[in-house]
């Protein structure tokens, strides 16, 4: 009978794509600077789910005439929270152990992941996806998991409400099309451009039209009424159009930068639209892309893809905890990392979502029954383990603080604010020098107590004092220089100070001619960028497009904990090598093996280092 469901079709070639989406997702979080669209991974996987999950609705209502919500939520359940609560507990137990400082707010994020609303918890926290040194957190990544767990809860009771009061299946197309479009423009709305773009990132209500837009082609393309005869054109037109998909995809996948405006202006809707043409393609039988994308190892990886994604941020982050100089060995720590993601992965898959755990009543009763079996039997010494670890976990669930700020976080955001203030005194009202300086100070005048204390404080001569008094500086930079504010003003009191947390080379241009516009670049520029992230060539030449022939001072980084600090570095010493206005001062090498010179997070200086660093820079500005 033509009304008679078809048999359900198992599409092998989205587990491929679902590989690859992964595979993005990874290599942003472990090579960002080779992998920069990495993230774009989250958008197909949303396409994909709201593809299947809607096509199995259909199924279920055309041959049932109904959706049974009940069976629906126990079926999510039973796919999501095996692994997803093994993660939780096993990552908790780990923190409780072995990385305590991690425990704050732990209890808030437990109980949000396993609620599936840790998106907007983290918005609500001020969280930033974007900021590795101030939101080091295992479990950042649930955000996307929310916003798809929270589509779960309400899609099909409106699916159900669809289905019976919108007769023509076109009309709830055009609704689907036009809630993916409210989606995309109120993600356009809500960005602002040179602030972190978190709220829009992780908003269920911005993200939507990904996991709606694969919704919307399962009933445009149901997969059971898709035939495999099709005209050759008709195969050449799908196979042309996956293949431009998935090459637009993965072009994105190594350009489109997160923090490129573009991307919140629609990009992400187009490339959900290009995952949906590919999404399309390979579920259409009379097209090849189905086959193309299935072989043994897309097949592997892609239906690991759920608990390879759940390991990789813990992985990285309690790895990279232990090891403070990634960036020495990026090659080596990375295969160790993956090795790690894909084990835990393997035995996550093999263990929980492959062994289907049954969620019964009497399954706790049978578990407490092994456990008083003998200690021989291999069950009984598997259930003890796993027991262990849930009590551990759940005790640092209890104990976990909320909000706890330890003495040297405290003494880091005070000093952040008072230099913060400082900078922000600089841009306001900037000091004119009184005089200009001498060609040849003098030198029979014995230096005032002030003069000395600055002379042994930053090892300066007096004339290099002196000079220091009247030269007119800009200082544009992140928060490395933004932190030496306070000690920069002491050398160079008619400084002016451009410095924000966070700020990235690429997206500096913009901020850079402001201050040229207002008159506040100075002759001599002192440029500190490049611990947030990588850059291109390109991208610096704007920024000296922008400085024209001023001298301008480039301080390199020293970020031992961050796998791009060395191309940062490299880019920055061709760029020196470039310009001849332009001079490298080395604070990387300056600062190898002084550990004592630094905060817990290896890369921002404390009192002593911040001293270092600014005789560093006053010295090679005030040479002879």
């Amino acid at each position: 009978m033509e009304n008679q469901q078809k048999k359900r079709r198992y599409i092998t070639g989205l587990d491929g794509l679902r590989a690859l989406a992964v595979i993005g997702v990874i290599f942003y979080h472990l090579m960002p600077g080779k992998m920069r669209g990495g993230y774009l991974g989250v958008p197909v996987f949303f396409v994909i789910s709201g593809y299947l999950i809607t096509d199995l609705l259909r199924q279920e209502w055309q041959s049932n005439g109904r959706i049974d919500l009940k069976s629906f939520y126990v079926r999510r359940i039973k796919r999501l929270y095996p692994a997803l609560v093994t993660l939780l507990l096993g990552s908790t137990a780990y923190i409780t152990l072995f990385q305590r400082n991690l425990l704050d707010n732990l209890r808030a994020i437990f109980l949000s992941s396993l609620t599936y609303v840790n998106n907007w918890w983290q918005i609500s926290n001020g969280m930033s996806y974007f900021d590795r040194f101030n939101n080091e957190s295992p479990f950042t990544h649930l955000w996307s998991l929310a916003v798809e767990g929270q589509n779960y809860l309400i899609w099909p009771i409106l699916f159900i409400l669809l289905m019976k009061f919108v007769p023509k299946k076109q009309n709830i197309a055009k609704f689907l099309f036009i809630g993916t479009l409210v989606s995309a423009i109120l993600m356009a709305i809500l960005y602002q451009p040179g602030s972190d773009p978190t709220r829009v990132y992780y908003g269920t209500d911005t993200r939507l039209f990904s996991i709606w837009l694969g919704s919307l082609l399962a009933f445009l393309w149901p997969s059971t009424q898709l035939s495999e005869k099709i005209p050759i054109q008709a195969k050449r037109v799908l196979n042309l159009a996956g293949g431009i998909s998935l090459s637009t995809l993965i072009l994105a996948f190594f350009f489109l930068d997160a923090r490129y405006s573009f991307v919140y202006y629609g990009g992400l809707y187009l490339i959900s639209l290009a995952a949906l043409v590919l999404v399309a393609t390979i579920a259409h039988p009379g097209a090849n892309w189905n086959r193309w994308l299935t072989n043994p190892i897309f097949s592997y990886l892609g239906q690991r893809s759920y608990s390879i994604y759940l390991y990789q941020f813990p992985v990285m982050i309690f790895y990279e905890a232990k090891v403070k100089n990634i960036a020495e060995n990026v090659w080596l720590h990375t295969v160790i990392e993956l090795i790690l993601i894909f084990g835990l992965s393997e035995l996550s898959y093999r263990f929980i979502e492959k062994n289907k755990i049954k969620w019964r009543f009497d399954t706790l009763k049978q578990f407490f029954i092994t456990l008083k079996e003998p200690m021989s039997t291999g069950k009984k010494i598997q259930y003890s383990l796993v027991t262990v670890v849930v009590l551990i976990g759940l005790f640092g669930i209890v104990t976990a603080p909320a909000n706890l700020i330890t003495q040297e976080q405290r003494e880091f955001q005070e000093a952040v604010e008072k230099n913060t203030n400082a900078a922000k005194d600089t841009l306001i009202n900037p000091k004119e020098p009184e005089e200009k300086v001498n060609e040849k100070p003098v030198n029979n005048e014995s230096p005032t107590e002030e003069m000395q204390q600055i002379m042994t404080r930053y090892q300066l001569t007096k004339e290099q004092v002196i000079r220091g008094k009247q030269l007119e500086i800009t200082a544009f930079g992140d928060s490395v220089m933004l932190g030496a504010t306070l000690n920069l003003q002491e050398v160079f009191p008619h400084i002016i100070v451009d410095a924000v947390v966070g700020r990235q080379l690429y997206d500096s241009v913009e901020d850079l001619q402001k201050l040229k516009d207002k008159g506040l670049l100075k002759d001599t520029v002192l440029l500190g960028l490049g611990s947030n992230g990588t850059a291109t060539q390109g991208q610096f030449e704007q920024l000296m497009a922008v400085l024209g022939n001023r001298k301008v001072y480039l301080v390199n980084v020293f970020v031992p904990t961050q796998r791009w600090q060395n191309d940062v570095n490299r880019l920055l010493a061709d760029m020196a090598a470039k310009y001849e206005n332009v001079t490298l001062i080395d604070w990387y090498d300056s600062s190898q093996g002084q550990v004592t010179w630094f905060r817990e997070d290896s890369v921002h200086p404390n009192e002593i280092g911040l001293d270092a660093y600014t005789s560093l820079i006053a010295q090679e500005i005030l040479k002879e």
